[in-house]
């Protein structure tokens, strides 16, 4: 939805809501009705993907937010999409260069963090466990890597997921065949070697969630993405995603290569926020929900659970989720009951604790969107605020950031 033909999104919300039960009313009364405009349709469809509220209606400091989005356009930042949810309602929905909630954006290691979910929809049915050796579930379907698999047989699936799994790769920079080039992406993480026994060291490598996603695919009879779409992303009502990056043999990789619109991400976060519930429906066990997002006993990394970064981002509260290269992120604020979803091409010089891109995000989240929930006294709803919050998101969905680093050919929005 544009902004410049967008009235305030709880009026906009119920208009659609009202036509489409007029609607509904009007055939269950045998009456030949029309079908509901197609701007009915598509507003019907934003409160089915989110339903949302003007940020003062739930607390939030609207002018906090404004201050964050001029920054951005001012410093030509390329912010695709930044939202933020408070209380299970949208709140901030901003888009920039003309994007629409429609466009989904390719998530990098965020895809980790969906794998981390559907493993758990996998172990909450009894199917696998994180103690399970790796090299046990790929060599029931994969009888012709029993050579690669006999150095790895310590190896458990939780160690994969932790990042603890001792294995070394060595990436290829520009062409490394774990990514596009690889007739089959599997045989090429096999032919890592342990360097050290597992649980003894932080490494991240996108070598570990190929192996766990062969493992899922094994356990539950079919590939990583098609056993996602049918547990996970059709639960959650979202559209518009794809899996790419597939290699000769059909699979996907369990660290890349997903792309979701920004608002799917969300509903991702509040699934996490909500321990695995999505409007009434258990999706992912709870239990495994806290497990994910916990540092394990004897944990490498105490920042980091199942393909979950935890207080990444915030420190001064708890805080987790997940972080894609270049700048996608969902996170989960549990005492604010709120998630922050971004996607955006930023600088990515730095580490995986210092990027140029994770110290911006870091910025908007801690002095900027923390502060708007935190505001007292709690900001009232006005039609000045909501004017200014409207005129800003206009702008910026005509603003075009400028790329923080080289573009990919997978880095284009698409619908």
């Amino acid at each position: 939805m544009k902004a410049a033909a967008r009235r305030p999104l709880a009026a906009a919300c119920a208009t659609a809501l009202a036509s489409v039960l007029a609607a509904c009313a009007a055939q269950g009364d045998g009456n030949s009705a029309a079908p509901p405009s197609a701007a009915a349709s598509g507003l019907a469809q934003a409160v089915a993907d989110f339903p949302s509220a003007t940020p003062e209606a739930l607390g939030v400091d609207s002018a906090q937010l404004v201050r964050m989005s001029e920054w951005i356009r001012k410093d030509k930042l390329d912010v695709r999409s930044l939202l933020v949810v408070k209380d299970g309602k949208l709140v901030f929905e901003r888009y920039s260069n003309g994007l629409t909630r429609e466009h989904n954006y390719e998530l990098y290691s965020v895809t980790k963090t969906i794998t981390a979910l559907t493993f758990g929809v996998l172990e909450g049915e009894g199917r696998i466990a994180v103690g399970d050796k790796a090299a046990a579930w790929i060599g029931r379907a994969h009888p012709e890597f029993t050579g690669q698999l006999a150095d790895k047989k310590d190896i458990s699936l939780g160690n994969l997921m932790a990042m603890s799994s001792g294995l070394l790769y060595k990436q290829v920079e520009g062409s490394d065949p774990l990514y596009f080039q690889a007739p089959n992406r599997l045989q090429v993480a096999l032919g890592t070697t342990p360097r050290i026994p597992p649980a003894t060291r932080f490494e991240y490598t996108d070598a570990n969630p190929v192996l766990v996603g062969a493992s899922i695919a094994v356990a539950s009879g079919q590939r990583e993405d098609a056993y996602a779409e049918q547990r996970l992303f059709k639960p959650l009502g979202m559209r518009n995603y794809k899996w790419t990056g597939a290699d000769q043999t059909g699979t996907v990789s369990g660290g890349w290569g997903l792309r979701l619109r920004a608002v799917d991400m969300a509903k991702l976060g509040q699934l996490m926020l909500d321990d695995g519930r999505w409007q009434g429906q258990q999706v992912v066990p709870a239990a495994w929900i806290r497990r994910m997002s916990t540092p394990q006993a004897g944990a490498t990394a105490r920042d980091y659970g199942y393909y979950t970064w935890i207080n990444h981002i915030v420190e001064s509260e708890p805080e987790f989720g997940a972080m894609g290269f270049k700048g996608q992120f969902i996170t989960v604020l549990p005492e604010e009951k709120a998630v922050v979803v971004m996607t955006a091409i930023l600088p990515t010089d730095g580490g995986l604790r210092t990027g140029t891109y994770l110290n911006m995000y870091r910025r908007m989240v801690n002095d900027y969107i923390l502060p708007s929930m935190q505001t007292l006294p709690r900001p009232q709803p006005s039609v000045a605020a909501q004017q200014a919050l409207e005129k800003e998101l206009a702008l910026a969905s005509q603003s075009r950031g400028v790329p923080g680093t080289d573009l990919a050919f997978n880095d284009g929005p698409e619908r």
